[in-house]
């Protein structure tokens, strides 16, 4: 059985590699950046399966409260269609978007259009959509987009970014919508966010890459997608310095993209381990040094320094296009029964050293550096 986490590294090919020079500097470098977010899908699991949370000081607390104190601006919720532990559906999201509002926090839905997780290592279909036509399918992503954001609106908690599919890399809804099938995908894409408008008018989309240093990947991408009429308002990256490269290839490609499609951008998935110790039974995905990225070591001050040069990489972006971050699953320390499959009852999680808690479940520094980063 493949891990979701490790499917992350994974990346299809695509055109051939175009030969782009380094990031422009920009005449002025954003002070703070809007989008200053964490995604919390795992909490709702973890609140129910006994996972508690504690501020610096060791104060339990809420941890939406948390969010807020530390001034998060918005937090991330993946959507699955019918997943096998019933959570990160519908259902589950309006609760904890209920929460959210109630402190202020801004809200972006990520729709993987699977039952499980979708990456560039898969992008399975939701079972009940396996037999669907194309145009089945097409009618299938609205409907579904649409039922969830409207849902939201209906609760007063619209969306106020919105992912269409989750690392697109290699296209969504495998086969029909893979790089194989390019109009497909575009017919998909256009279903989403055309629901995603329709339902909540000034709502932002998204069209989400993972190897955020790969300018060719981009490129290949986007150009694709607008020759055949689709239309987004940001583009996403996901960079793990352990997948993707150095932060002076994210910085030239912010700076690519931005200009070549005049759109705004933003790192939707980011993370960094603060140890490299292990909390449960599951090994975690970073457990190495030869992993890390020299100079920032596996400890809460090195996660709090990456989180700072990511921040600095986005603000940096020429003429204020970029819009900020999002640190994924700050919040899912090790609890029993909330692993990575959700087929798996059993499973562990390879993830709680890159949480924003420690194995004391207190908030590190970086959690409050998310919030309240500031450039200079």
């Amino acid at each position: 059985m493949r891990r979701r986490t490790i499917l992350k590294a994974a990346a299809v090919s695509a055109a051939t590699p175009v030969v782009l020079g380094a990031a422009a500097t920009p005449a002025a470098a954003a002070t703070t950046l809007s989008v200053r977010g964490i995604d919390i899908s795992s909490l709702p699991k973890s609140e129910a399966y006994g996972g508690v949370y504690y501020n610096s000081a060791g104060t339990r607390v809420d941890p939406v409260a948390l969010l807020a104190t530390a001034g998060i601006s918005h937090a991330r919720l993946k959507v699955w269609v019918n997943p096998a532990d019933g959570y990160n559906n519908k259902a589950r999201i309006l609760p904890p978007a209920r929460r959210l509002s109630a402190q202020g926090i801004k809200l972006i839905i990520d729709f993987h259009y699977s039952d499980t997780w979708a990456d560039p290592g898969t992008q399975t279909k939701p079972a009940a959509w396996s037999s669907y036509s194309v145009s089945q399918l097409s009618t299938a992503v609205y409907n579904h987009t649409a039922d969830v954001l409207g849902a939201l609106v209906s609760q007063g908690t619209p969306a106020d970014l919105v992912q269409i599919g989750n690392e697109l890399n290699g296209g969504m809804l495998w086969p029909d919508g893979n790089w194989e099938h390019l109009d497909n995908l575009a017919a998909f894409l256009k279903s989403g966010t055309n629901a995603a408008r329709a339902t909540t008018p000034g709502v932002r989309t998204i069209l989400h890459l993972a190897n955020g240093g790969t300018q060719s990947l981009y490129q290949w991408f986007f150009d694709n997608m607008r020759s055949r009429g689709v239309s987004w308002n940001v583009i996403g990256l996901s960079f793990y310095p352990y997948w993707h490269g150095t932060l002076s290839a994210l910085s030239a490609n912010l700076a690519f993209v931005t200009n070549r499609y005049a759109t705004p951008a933003i790192v939707v998935e980011t993370a960094y381990p603060w140890t490299l110790a292990n909390k449960d039974s599951t090994g975690n995905i970073v457990n190495s040094a030869s992993q890390l990225t020299s100079g920032y070591p596996a400890t809460p001050a090195g996660q709090d320094a990456w989180i700072r040069a990511i921040a600095d990489t986005v603000a940096a972006t020429p003429n204020n296009r970029g819009l900020g971050y999002v640190y994924w699953e700050g919040l899912w320390t090790a609890v029993t029964g909330n692993g990575w499959d959700p087929a798996n009852p059993s499973s562990g999680n390879a993830w709680e050293n890159q949480a924003l808690f420690d194995y004391n479940s207190r908030a590190l520094t970086g959690f409050y550096t998310v919030g309240s980063y500031r450039r200079g």
